[in-house]
């Protein structure tokens, strides 16, 4: 038999997907807050937000004779018309917060506008809502919802100890506090004050309350002006090379002033550390988002914890673009300022022909001799037939031969695709046979790999042949079988094309063990520091230690 529900089973169905922990009772109101214009925002909890969650703002506070509307479900002031959906600027806009809070907890608030002599106060509990009553109060709204679940048992079994959802609760609230740096947070519980957030026109202060200090130092703020043509601004923060996690929690996003989780938003941190971080590590930051009220629709999910947004491609670009413009900006700043001028003396110059024994590459980089202004290292030896020994005049510095030759190799492939140079016939085509994996596997790049300069033909069944090299690619010798490897096993999160020239980057160059040449090593080094990235191969392994004097001071013991 088809019946009707009775409207408290019809408010707790709907009230499950609202709130489903104290975290979501204290996101609903604290966002009601930012709404309201606040200031100061205080949340005070008890036994982890189970026994209370209380929020109390300095905003604008609600009418009197609106309170009774206020904890009726889809009642908002945010929302008059369908169409107001197509473009809406505040956080809260459903009008079933309070009323889903009400449902599974008994919700009082106490509110007074600042033009008005007296507050008022209303008591709520599943669908019946007591008459307002006045109340003395200062300006703003105070909401406390006390015995979470308590009319839920089911629901309440599934929550954590207090300790686990006041952390959840004290995380969340210190990364929304980001987003909002001119309103002064704070968090209290069980009577104890936890921490307190002053306003500040500094987003900065915040960062080290998220990340941790040490993680928040290495944090650099976007290039901005990299996000022009994006229909809104794009700003925020983002690790430097070589500080990562093992996963992506701490890649924040707002869009709006909204803290989300986003797919799309996800894979344009990849692409644009593509190169710059090392495969299975994870950069981290935070990412603010502002875009034309109807470019996004938050109406997606009752928790507003995702969104769509119209021009989802033309964000994802500018994300990527301005954090790979980031990257590369402080990649060629960390290489000047941990090193010092110093010029090579004339008998270190490298002689054209002693160079022909490495890939010659460098008919794909820039033209012409590094800047008058650019470090120069002078090259002191080989070390493990593995590093090459340098210094700058100042400090000893350690260069990775197979990493930093990687590098140059992948920019230079890079530029000959950019601009299609084109490749060196080979006189006696280079044949090999695969076997069926690696043969779908070569299959799918070979139109990439001609790009880069590599072009390889099939030559009947599983077998292929070699017929045009990079310029200067046939002195070296290729590891296809390496390559291949790479192309069947490495994550595929990365840009495809990224990914093939990195590979055949890595597999023809120059590899660890293998002896060089003074002259070798000096125009190793001399090309690295003309690269874009000279601190980093294209899979995101540093290129360059640098052994400080005072780093070294303290190994003799003089510091």
């Amino acid at each position: 038999m088809i019946a009707l529900l009775d409207p408290q089973t019809v408010g707790q169905i709907a009230a499950g997907e609202v709130v489903e922990r104290p975290l979501s009772v204290v996101k609903e109101l604290v966002e009601n807050a930012v709404d309201a214009g606040a200031s100061r925002i205080t949340v005070s909890l008890k036994d982890g937000g189970i026994a209370l969650v209380e929020v109390v703002d300095d905003g604008d506070g609600i009418p009197a004779a609106e309170l009774p509307l206020a904890v009726l479900r889809h009642a908002t002031s945010k929302l008059s018309i369908a169409s107001d959906l197509e473009s809406i600027d505040s956080l809260g806009f459903r009008g079933e917060g309070l009323a889903s809070i009400a449902a599974v907890a008994h919700l009082t608030i106490v509110t007074r506008r600042a033009g008005e002599q007296i507050g008022a106060r209303i008591r709520a509990h599943a669908e019946r809502a007591e008459p307002v009553e006045p109340v003395p109060a200062p300006p703003g709204t105070m909401v406390r919802a006390e015995r979470l679940f308590e009319n839920v048992p089911v629901r309440r079994e599934y929550l954590k100890s207090a300790s686990a959802e006041f952390n959840r609760i004290s995380g969340w609230l210190s990364t929304f506090a980001l987003a909002y740096p001119r309103i002064t947070f704070a968090l209290a519980h069980d009577g104890k004050e936890t921490w307190v957030m002053p306003a500040s026109d500094d987003p900065r202060q915040r960062l080290a309350t998220v990340f941790g200090k040490p993680a928040a130092e290495t944090l650099m703020p976007l290039d901005v002006d990299a996000a022009a043509g994006l229909q809104g601004t794009l700003s925020g923060y983002v690790s430097r090379p070589g500080s990562d996690r093992g996963d992506r929690r701490m890649q924040l996003l707002f869009v709006n002033g909204r803290l989300l989780r986003s797919t799309l938003l996800a894979g344009a941190w990849t692409a644009g550390y593509s190169t710059f971080a090392m495969i299975g590590r994870h950069p981290y930051g935070v990412l603010f988002l502002t875009l034309p009220p109807e470019h996004v629709d938050p109406n997606v999910h009752p928790t507003k914890n995702d969104v769509r947004l119209r021009y989802g491609h033309q964000v994802f670009d500018a994300a990527k673009r301005t954090i790979a413009a980031t990257l590369r900006r402080a990649a060629t700043q960390t290489f000047r300022d941990v090193l010092h001028v110093s010029l090579a003396p004339g008998a270190m110059d490298a002689t054209p022909p002693a160079l022909q024994s490495l890939f010659d590459i460098e008919r794909g980089l820039e033209s012409g001799e590094p800047p008058p202004d650019a470090p120069r290292l002078r090259v002191l030896a080989q070390l493990d037939r593995t590093y090459i020994v340098a210094t700058d005049g100042e400090a000893l510095v350690l260069v990775d031969q197979h990493a930093a030759h990687e590098r140059i190799a992948y920019e230079a492939i890079v530029n000959r695709a950019q601009t299609r140079a084109p490749s060196e016939p080979l006189l006696v085509p280079m044949s090999f046979e695969l076997g069926p994996s690696e043969s779908v596997a070569l299959d799918r790049t070979l139109d990439l790999l001609r790009e880069g300069g590599l072009d390889i033909e099939s030559f009947g069944e599983r077998t292929y042949r070699i017929v045009a090299t990079p310029a200067g690619y046939g002195a070296r010798p290729f590891d296809l079988r390496g390559f291949l490897d790479d192309l069947t096993e490495e994550p595929k999160a990365r840009d495809v094309r990224e990914r093939i020239w990195a590979s055949l980057a890595c597999h023809s160059v120059t590899v660890a063990g293998e002896s060089l040449a003074h002259a070798e090593m000096t125009s190793l080094v001399d090309r690295l520091q003309r690269c874009e990235n000279p601190m980093h191969c294209p899979h995101g392994r540093p290129t360059i230690v640098h052994l400080a004097p005072d780093a070294i001071a303290r190994l003799f013991k003089r510091l």
